[in-house]
């Protein structure tokens, strides 16, 4: 039960409806035949009771006090349990349901140490560092604290710290903050290397908060990980060894993710003892339109469209519902959908939906959660942005449209309804996608299976090597201080000496240049400062994209919506940073297509499946968006193709392939005029399912089919990692390559249609234009591999290697040595799947 968060506001009368059982609102979005037939399963999870204990007698009476204002008579078990181990000086990970009170868990102990340090004689004689993976869930816990430290006066201060933050505000943080809440971005960039500046805060800190930690995987976990090293490094100058606290709501093995994240020992609290309200989970597939997609695939409904009418449909009845989407572009296309649907019911309706993503200015983001808090909105359109642990005040029901990537992100944001303990209704509206489908018919691959590993790769050179930079410039390094990097660390400097980044004297290891060493990397993966998206006539900051993420979303002629309005990209300046856009009203919405070749650089291991041979290795990825597609809204048709000028991508990073002989393809059936298009879907399939095994988004990873490659002389298909030095994705791919090519092969079978369509072997981000697939080549070629496979007992072993990056693209140099290293650590970033 987690503390502050019981206090919710007043529902209006116009919400009363809201009252009604998660089961009938279910039955009243399939009010017909044609509805019914689109839920594919119903799971119902029962309600279970709570088990209460006692807060231990070393909690300040005053904060027992706080707590039971708030409405809070006796924690839960697990709740008491992790504050006993904190108070033993002991890092904890406190790995319970969404709304089982990890919030009050980590706060109690910590706002008690905190109020016994306010009485000592210089009134800071404790602090608490609290990270958050967005700024939008720091401000809400501040907000938070705040509301309950009100009552103790000035003995505990809490203050946000972020890019938000006013400059004018920052030196009181600095100097009369005890618990600052800030993000791991701040902390690299900020925090870290003006530590002089916090010395006083760092000498006293005895506690360091991480929340919502299961989102710290892949790339942007291994940042994270040396950013924390690189604090410990710094506490441990000052004098202070922090106890980490860290908080999910959905991991697998969270004590092993969360030691591998600090790099120190961490105790586990993983028995829920909280009570849950009743679930009713659907999954929905959209119906299959009249229309039809390239080379006549038939086209599903899409879930954009198909949310945006459920969520037309809630908000009628009056069911508070945030719908979760993939994407900022269908964030904003549900909202708008949904309100002009609403406007023709009732004119005071549209006003109460709206859509929240990244990329909005800081004054929007703060009055989207005001509204959220009030109840003033009932819809609300968003992106993982608001899937983390903000207090979204009593929902109803989550919309999630596509299949967010992982189990863990699947229960985090189905758990954002019912967070009172009501019952709450949470449907998955799928997507036209190889998994999306899969899972919406294999409702076990949901309900019966373990949210996944979270698993880091700090020694990630392309990761490790900035980050010695950094503490280098901070403190100079030492030979004692490399431990604590990992093992990789003494083989990187004197790379790093050769390439004049770092110089030793004497003993230690120092930076050599003007510019900050921490500025090298962004540690989400992003490369460059942020393209700033302009409009055109009058010179106004609408928001921001990702430079990573520019030549897909913001190229010339692309359609950009920000709040509700649509704007066309006039012209992309990418020397000047800068997306000059214009409003306008296209029917259509565009995506962009790419090119992509691959050459192999080492192969690490090789395993014989028969006379097929399954891989891993290093390869290098060059990528080029070269056009764009523009779709009619809601339906999807393509309606014509652009194209672009953009200079190519270069990316080092880990792949899966494997190769099979003309044997093999004489035993499949698979002649020369079929054998590019057995490779090419079987590729786009593999793509689409490897999320279920290897955690990752398919975003987030790329794949090249050739019937030829010139490095193995075979036919050859490639999976890739879209992040520099890899992100453990194809790791994982080669660790389960027989139970993931299994399902893929599975999931082409099983389709209904005829020659491949989006749910099979189509490719939404495909260079090629979905050309040439054959569907039945890709059965019988994956078939014979597969028997390879079972014949020689290998490559199906899951050993836990695994991870998710955080999203995005990249331009990443070539070259190599530790410059290389550097620089493309620097530029980070994600290449699409070349077709």
């Amino acid at each position: 039960m987690p503390m502050p968060k019981n206090h919710r506001p007043e529902r209006s009368p116009a919400d009363t409806a809201a009252r009604l059982s998660p089961q009938t609102v279910l039955d009243r979005l399939a009010p017909g035949q044609d509805r019914v037939a689109r839920i594919t399963h119903t799971e119902h999870l029962p309600p279970r009771a709570g088990r209460h204990a006692v807060w231990s007698d070393r909690i300040r009476p005053e904060i027992i006090r706080a707590v039971e204002r708030a409405g809070i008579e006796h924690p839960w078990a697990h709740q008491a349990l992790a504050a006993e181990h904190v108070l033993d000086g002991e890092s904890v990970v406190v790995a319970t349901g969404t709304a089982s009170g990890k919030s009050l868990a980590y706060l109690v102990p910590v706002l008690s140490t905190l109020l016994d340090g306010s009485e000592a004689p210089n009134g800071r004689g404790a602090t608490a560092l609290y990270l958050a993976p967005t700024k939008a869930l720091a401000a809400d816990q501040c907000r938070m604290v705040k509301e309950f430290a009100a009552p103790l006066g000035t003995a505990i201060r809490p203050a946000a710290y972020d890019g938000d933050t006013a400059f004018e505000e920052r030196e009181w943080v600095r100097q009369y903050a005890t618990y600052v809440l800030t993000n791991p971005d701040m902390l690299h960039r900020g925090i870290l290397p003006s530590h002089p500046r916090w010395s006083s805060f760092l000498r006293a800190l005895r506690y360091v908060v991480i929340d919502e930690c299961h989102t710290y995987r892949g790339v942007f976990g291994s940042h994270v990980a040396q950013v924390l090293r690189r604090l410990r490094r710094l506490c441990a100058r000052y004098g202070s060894s922090p106890v980490f606290l860290l908080a999910s709501a959905t991991a697998a093995e969270p004590a092993v993710a969360a030691e591998r994240l600090t790099g120190v020992p961490v105790r586990e609290i993983s028995d829920d003892a909280s009570p849950r309200g009743e679930l009713v989970f659907a999954l929905w597939e959209p119906p299959l339109t009249e229309l039809h997609g390239e080379k006549g695939a038939p086209v599903r409904r899409t879930a954009t469209a198909e949310t945006a009418e459920l969520l037309t449909d809630l908000v009628v009845q009056g069911v508070r519902t945030v719908a979760f989407v993939r994407s900022r572009r269908g964030a904003e296309l549900i909202s708008v959908i949904a309100q002009e649907r609403l406007a023709e019911v009732d004119r005071s309706l549209p006003r109460r939906v709206a859509a929240y993503r990244g990329g909005y200015l800081p004054e929007e983001r703060r009055a989207l959660e005001r509204a959220l808090h009030t109840g003033e909105l009932l819809g609300l359109a968003a992106t993982t942005a608001l899937e983390l642990g903000i207090d979204v005040s009593g929902l109803d029901s989550v919309l999630i449209a596509g299949y967010p990537g992982t189990r863990a992100s699947l229960w985090q944001q189905a758990g954002r309804a019912g967070r009172s303990g009501r019952g709450a209704l949470a449907v998955l509206v799928a997507r036209d996608d190889p998994l999306d489908t899969y899972l919406v018919h294999h409702p076990e691959a949901v309900f019966r299976q373990p949210v996944e590993s979270t698993v880091l790769d700090p020694d990630n050179p392309y990761v490790l090597a900035p980050h010695l930079c950094a503490a280098a410039e901070e403190l100079p390094l030492t030979d004692e201080d490399l431990p604590l990097f990992g093992p990789a660390a003494a083989e990187l400097l004197p790379q790093l000496e050769a390439a004049k980044l770092l110089r030793r004297r004497t003993k230690a290891w120092h930076w050599t240049r003007r510019e900050r060493a921490a500025d090298l990397t962004g540690i989400r993966g992003e490369s460059g400062d942020p393209v700033q998206v302009v409009e055109a006539a009058t010179g106004r900051l609408l928001g921001t994209v990702d430079a990573s993420a520019a030549h897909t979303t913001v190229h010339d002629g692309a359609v950009h919506l920000h709040q509700g309005r649509t704007y066309v990209v006039k012209e992309l300046d990418l020397d000047g940073g800068a997306a000059l856009v214009e409003p306008a009203d296209p029917p259509y919405s565009t995506m962009a297509r790419d090119t992509t070749a691959i050459s192999i650089l080492e192969t690490d291991t090789e395993v014989p499946w028969g006379d097929a041979r399954l891989c891993y290795g290093s390869v290098e990825v060059t990528n080029q968006v070269v056009s764009y597609l523009r779709r009619r809204l809601i339906t999807g048709e393509v309606l014509g193709e652009t194209r672009l000028d953009l200079p190519p991508r270069t990316l080092r990073t880990r792949a899966v392939w494997w190769t099979v002989t003309q044997d093999q393809l004489d035993a499949a059936r698979v002649n020369p005029e079929q054998l590019g298009g057995a490779l090419h879907a079987a590729e786009h399939a593999s793509i689409g399912i490897l999320p279920l095994f290897a955690t990752c988004d398919r975003w987030d990873i790329g794949g090249v089919s050739i019937p030829l490659h010139p490095d193995t002389l075979l036919p050859t298909v490639f999976v890739y990692d879209g992040h520099p030095g890899g992100a453990g994705f194809a790791e994982r791919a080669f660790h389960t390559a027989r139970e993931w090519l299994t399902a893929t092969r599975e999931a082409i079978a099983s389709c209904e249609c005829d020659a491949g369509c989006p749910s099979c072997i189509q490719s939404p981000k495909c260079g090629n234009g979905n050309d040439p697939l054959h569907k039945r080549g890709a059965v019988r070629l994956l078939t014979v591999l597969l028997r390879g496979a079972e014949a020689a007992g290998d490559g199906g072993d899951a050993d836990g290697i695994g991870s998710e990056a955080a999203s995005g693209g990249g331009d990443v140099p070539g070259g190599g040595g530790a410059e290389s290293t550097v620089s493309q650590a620097a530029s980070g970033g994600a290449v699409p799947d070349g077709g």
